[in-house]
């Protein structure tokens, strides 16, 4: 068995043979073929050919490839794969694009119900529910980072061994907060308000030590003043929640707002930034640091741009197919009512999300020039306006708006947020790692907005979705 990760052994050649050949839209009859593959996600693995695509695996374009696939992993993908099983079912994807399933470093689950949130809704079937959403819309792994219940730690091990009922799930548990302070519990419809809020360095090794007794998979704290009118958690008490979970081999994730609190997380060695800064441009101080460091940097630049978005531009429902295809019905009805539009955009507050997202897409550019480590998240998911896989498609493009090319932006969001996590099985496609892939009808790499034309999901080497217009949300 040969197991070929790049282009043919004569480059001339195979390039004139791809120019010929093509990575070209379909044919109407391949596309009905396609279109009736989708239709059926097949439920067991088995071994499988996906043959004719064009394959960006996280690092390369690799042109025209076939993958092998056998029990939910690729064990050979190149133009040439040997020793095809005479009974492996065979996948024609010509004129397809395929990249690796996104992975998402910053996103929550049943936190929302319609156009209400709250953990309230957290429940199996809403996570269930959310993480069906995240692998329809091509998000095959999903942190949810923070505000979990109870049922997280049982349902993200059978979520996991089980593609069928959505995206894979990792998780922060609860996270850590202050008391009175971030997350908040009124705005944020905290009822049973999982969070816990040491109020002293002693209580923060114990709230990490409990959390991680539970299995978490990475630490979140939360250190933000909400703009001044909340106590922000004190320097000695996230230090000792970032020691002690260093202590127990757990990242630590910080959501922050503004600089100042940025670089001191930085200094006290936090693993990773959870949203970009916005207050003011990062210094060369924190860029230094961070670089030094490798220091993980989260933008989350669709978390303000959300705030105004469908409300200045109704027309997107009609426009993207991907929105129209995550929108919960009771949203998508309240983002066309012109009176919601109107309240949306009243007010100081969307001046505000506007200058952040600015700054953030600023400061994501002199970090990214200067070879800072940066991950993939929207924070989706947290409220009904932060749309469960839309928003990291529409992440994607704003990256490309702070200076990313569409290849660096989704390696970041595949081969780059795998590694943030850890995970040496997926982020990419090649030889050994799980067969998670989406197939696009169009070139991710000319126009990164192509990644929202999805026409199938794979998820451990099984079809678990069809094309973006049948997905059913609600």
């Amino acid at each position: 068995m040969s197991a070929v990760s790049g282009r043919a052994s004569h480059p001339l050649l195979f390039a004139a043979l791809f120019w010929l050949v093509g990575c070209t839209q379909p044919s109407a009859q391949q596309g009905d073929e396609a279109a009736a593959q989708a239709a059926s996600p097949e439920p067991d693995a088995g071994v499988v050919l996906i043959e004719g695509a064009c394959v960006f695996d996280g690092e390369r374009d690799l042109g025209i490839v076939s993958m092998l696939l056998r029990d939910g992993r690729i064990e050979a993908i190149g133009p040439d794969v040997e020793s095809v099983p005479e009974d492996a079912r065979r996948v024609d994807y010509s004129g397809r694009y395929l990249v690796p399933g996104l992975v998402s470093n910053h996103a929550h689950v049943a936190n929302t119900e319609g156009t209400e949130h709250g953990d309230r809704f957290y429940t199996r079937g809403n996570v269930i529910r959310d993480l069906r959403r995240f692998q329809a819309l091509g998000v095959t792994t999903v942190t949810a980072l923070g505000l979990n219940g109870d049922v997280f730690h049982a349902l993200r091990d059978e979520v996991n061994a089980d593609p069928s009922l959505g995206a894979s799930l990792l998780g922060a548990g609860g996270g850590i907060g202050v008391a009175d302070g971030a997350p908040p519990a009124t705005n944020m419809g905290l009822e049973h308000d999982p969070a816990l809020r040491p109020a002293t360095p002693d209580e923060a090794r114990e709230a990490v030590r409990r959390q991680a007794e539970a299995g978490i998979d990475i630490v979140k704290l939360w250190v933000d003043d909400l703009g001044g009118e909340a106590p922000i958690m004190r320097p000695d008490i996230y230090r000792a929640a970032i020691e002690e979970a260093h202590a127990l081999g757990l990242l630590v994730a910080a959501h922050i707002h503004d600089l100042g609190p940025a670089k001191d997380l930085v200094d006290a060695g936090i693993d990773v930034i959870a949203h970009g800064v916005r207050d003011r441009p990062v210094d060369a101080a924190l860029v230094a640091a961070m670089r030094g460091r490798g220091t993980w940097y989260m933008p989350t630049v669709q978390i303000d741009e959300a705030n105004y978005l469908y409300a200045e531009q109704p027309g997107l429902i009609e426009q993207e197919p991907a929105l129209r295809a995550a929108l919960p019905q009771a949203v998508r009805a309240q983002f066309e009512e012109a009176g919601w539009r109107a309240q949306q955009l009243a007010g100081d507050g969307i001046a505000k999300a506007k200058a952040a997202v600015q700054t953030n897409l600023a400061n994501l550019r002199t970090l990214h020039e200067a070879g800072v480590r940066i991950g993939f998240g929207t924070d989706s998911g947290a409220l009904p306006h932060r749309v469960i896989g839309f928003a990291e498609h529409r992440e994607l493009e704003l990256m490309t708006q702070a200076g990313f090319t569409p290849r660096q932006a989704l390696t970041t969001a595949t081969r780059d947020a795998a590694t943030l996590l850890g995970l040496d099985d997926r982020g990419t496609l090649a030889p050994g790692k799980r067969a998670d892939f989406v197939v696009l009808g169009a070139d991710p790499l000319s126009d990164i907005r192509n990644t929202r034309r999805i026409e199938a999901v794979w998820q451990a080497g099984r079809q678990v979705s069809g094309a973006i217009g049948d997905v059913a949300v609600d």
